[in-house]
């Protein structure tokens, strides 16, 4: 069954206006980059090279158009090599009145970033009608290449973990498997394997993640520290923990300040998120006791020992795969403008999530067993008034209820669009 993102059409469509930005896709890894690219690209009325330059081999599926370019560049991929792709695909512009380059992995070259500012404002002199597509699995080394060099020059499609919906249209996975197995795609046909599937989740994502995508691109003095880390937020997600018990629970951990920055990063990589508790001010907002959320539920499955019924029995454990699952798709849909938060007062009422987008807030309550107002939403009710309050329960039938089917479907700034 071929099945498209949304950011499929997205790129055509792109791909169909005049030359006007390079087009920037990442993502975290196993998120379907590639895959979007392909799509679009075999779709478009123009001709086209892909060029992988992390595996020479997958040159060949590139020249999807009008007319196939089957011109492979062997030999080491660096600079040299990016602008003889480059030129070659300036020629193929101009013979056939437009095409697209689209360069994947494209910061495993040194100085990526530079050599294409010097080759994309050269094309712009000349007016060539060249789209370029750059994608990676690195995003912090995309997004520093992007604001120290191509500042004002890309447009950005972000690729974030799959959703509910998609996992649903295109594998056909239950509610329950979504909120257990995760948004991985890659993953979806290791289900009926399940310690096929761990092995998998574990190496190709977490481990991959951390070594390539952090530790191989950012001075980490600590590498264990990280990777225990992030282990240690898996097992504490969908909880609140403050950063002085995150210090004592991990081993020569070190200082605060370099545990948020460890927290940071594995955020940009998409593993870990940690969001601070909601104030009115946003000068009052603390980041001290921040609630844990990775942001893929099989990453927090994958690193427990808990089989997928043991899981759906342990009603304490499943209810904090559904708060996570809750809170990432939050995060995974949230556009630039919304931000995520937590809440809890003094005397421990709690709020499981807060969004705020400009003076507007929305407070969201998860429930996985007997829907019914807590004494934490009543408190944040009376003290903010939020424009909007969801309470999302297992019955839907519950007056002022989403079922956690619809909330999972519907991206975050839906709820900044309706009414209660």
């Amino acid at each position: 069954m071929k099945y498209e993102r949304r950011q499929v059409e997205t790129l055509r469509r792109e791909l169909a206006k005049p030359v006007r930005r390079i087009h920037t896709i990442f993502g975290p890894r196993q998120s379907g980059k590639t895959t979007v690219v392909l799509q679009a690209l075999r779709e478009i009325d123009t001709v086209s090279l892909y060029r992988a330059v992390e595996d020479p081999n997958l040159d060949r599926l590139g020249g999807f158009g009008t007319r196939r370019s089957d011109t492979v560049h062997p030999g080491r991929r660096d600079q040299a090599w990016l602008i003889r792709v480059w030129e070659n695909a300036r020629r193929e512009a101009a013979r056939g009145g437009g095409a697209v380059l689209a360069l994947d992995e494209i910061q495993k070259i040194d100085n990526w970033s530079e050599t294409v500012k010097g080759l994309w404002d050269a094309d712009r002199r000349e007016v060539c009608p060249l789209h370029v597509v750059i994608l990676g699995s690195a995003p912090m080394l995309m997004q520093s290449g992007l604001t120290e060099s191509l500042a004002g020059r890309f447009q950005h499609i972000p690729v974030a973990h799959w959703s509910f919906q998609e996992m649903v249209d295109a594998f056909g996975l239950s509610l329950p498997e979504y909120a257990f197995y995760g948004g991985y795609p890659g993953t979806s046909d290791l289900i009926a394997e399940p310690s096929e599937w761990r092995k998998h989740v574990r190496s190709a994502l977490i481990e991959t993640t951390i070594e390539r995508d952090v530790v191989g691109v950012a001075r980490i003095e600590k590498p264990a520290l990280l990777k225990q880390l992030f282990e240690l937020g898996a097992a504490y997600s969908g909880q609140i923990l403050a950063i002085e018990k995150i210090l004592g629970l991990l081993a020569g951990a070190g200082n605060a300040t370099t545990l948020v920055d460890y927290l940071h990063l594995l955020s940009r990589v998409g593993l870990l998120a940690a969001i601070p508790r909601y104030s009115r001010s946003p000068a009052r907002q603390r980041t001290d006791r921040p609630k844990l959320l990775v942001l893929n539920t099989g990453l927090m499955t994958a690193l427990s020992d808990y089989s997928f019924e043991e899981a759906q029995a342990d009603r304490t454990f499943w209810g904090r795969i559904v708060e996570t699952a809750a809170g990432a798709h939050l995060l995974n849909t949230a556009d630039e403008r919304t931000k995520v938060h937590y809440w809890r007062s003094k005397d421990g009422d709690e709020v499981d999530f807060v969004m705020t987008r400009g003076p507007r807030t929305v407070a969201i309550e998860v429930k996985t067993g007997q829907v019914r107002a807590t004494h934490g939403m009543k408190i944040f009710r009376e003290r903010f008034r939020p424009d909007r309050v969801v309470v999302v329960g297992p019955d839907e039938r519950e007056r002022n209820t989403v079922s956690l089917a619809e909330y999972l479907s519907r991206p975050a700034s839906d709820w900044f669009e309706d009414g209660e």
